[in-house]
């Protein structure tokens, strides 16, 4: 257990909650995750989970876009409303705790049906946050911070980028509603009462729906071509099949700059992963995505 993470639970908790840290216990660590801590903890007969954000995510997160997109996410009831507290200025959350397994851990293709239901009630609502998501931009900031550390990109990655961006104009046509932003399997928890929710609202933003559908892929991409067509209820077009996949490879681009920056902040060897081969890999998976978009033509 984290000592510095254990006292700062203890001293939020309790003063929260108005009891002695003695009478806080702290559960476990939840899987899952590279960014943030998460915690189950006991105070009486309940449980809570406890966040606390990993090194520099105020990089990556704003934590008043969180909270808004909290607020539109309660609106259509798919994340269980959990949060009950959470600090803008540091980024501690604090939510009711249920019982249940991410999708990770479990067999998200068994769980098709569920999760489109589920990305159907957010997309269907056309809700609009006050924010895009701004792939794009956001993926020019995040290559910034990059360099500003002191790292420089292989020209593997300006050569897969450079084919993406002449893509842009195409995919930034399509409609964009308020997405979920990072709806991979391990942000979706099978609860014990045969529930599904969808939660860690972090990267919220309006966006194409068919981002979110990406993102399903994100641990194995068989699971967001299988998701596809049960989300449409038909065979996808080839539009469809060519957002899918170049949306993946964007995603795959964006995440190879988190995994740098990680790496050129320390966070490989303080947590044990190797974020140099994590990124590499982002980038051979950024050009499988692209070459899979290209199978398929241009709708006239």
């Amino acid at each position: 257990m984290n000592q510095e993470h254990e006292r700062i639970i203890k001293d939020v908790m309790s003063e929260k909650f108005d009891v002695t840290k003695h009478n806080i216990q702290i559960i476990k660590r939840l899987e899952g995750g590279m960014s943030n801590s998460n915690y189950v903890v006991k105070i009486g007969d309940n449980h809570f989970v406890f966040r606390i954000p990993g090194n520099n995510a105020e990089y990556f997160v704003s934590r008043e876009i969180e909270e808004e997109t909290l607020a539109l996410a309660s609106k259509v009831g798919i994340d269980g409303d959990l949060t009950i507290e959470m600090d803008k200025e540091t980024g501690y959350k604090i939510s009711e705790y249920v019982e249940g397994t991410p999708l990770f851990k479990l067999d998200p293709s068994v769980y098709y049906e569920k999760a489109s239901e589920i990305l159907h009630k957010l997309h269907d609502a056309k809700l609009h946050a006050s924010n895009d998501y701004n792939p794009f931009g956001r993926l020019k900031t995040y290559q910034g911070y990059v360099e500003e550390k002191g790292l420089s990109h292989d020209e593997s990655y300006f050569e897969i980028k450079d084919k993406l961006l002449k893509k842009k104009d195409w995919l930034m046509s399509f409609e964009r509603i308020f997405c979920h932003g990072d709806a991979q399997p391990s942000n979706f928890i099978a609860t014990d009462d045969g529930k599904l929710l969808l939660v860690d609202w972090e990267f919220g933003g309006n966006n194409d729906p068919l981002y979110d559908l990406a993102c399903y892929g994100n641990n194995d991409f068989k699971c967001a071509e299988g998701i596809l067509p049960v989300y449409l209820g038909r065979k996808p077009n080839p539009d469809e099949w060519r957002r899918l996949y170049l949306w993946r490879t964007f995603q795959c681009l964006q995440w190879h700059n988190v995994a740098m920056f990680k790496e050129a902040t320390g966070l490989s060897e303080e947590l044990g992963l190797d974020f140099k081969a994590i990124a590499d890999q982002y980038i051979a998976k950024a050009n499988t995505m692209y070459e899979k978009a290209g199978k398929h033509k241009e709708a006239n």
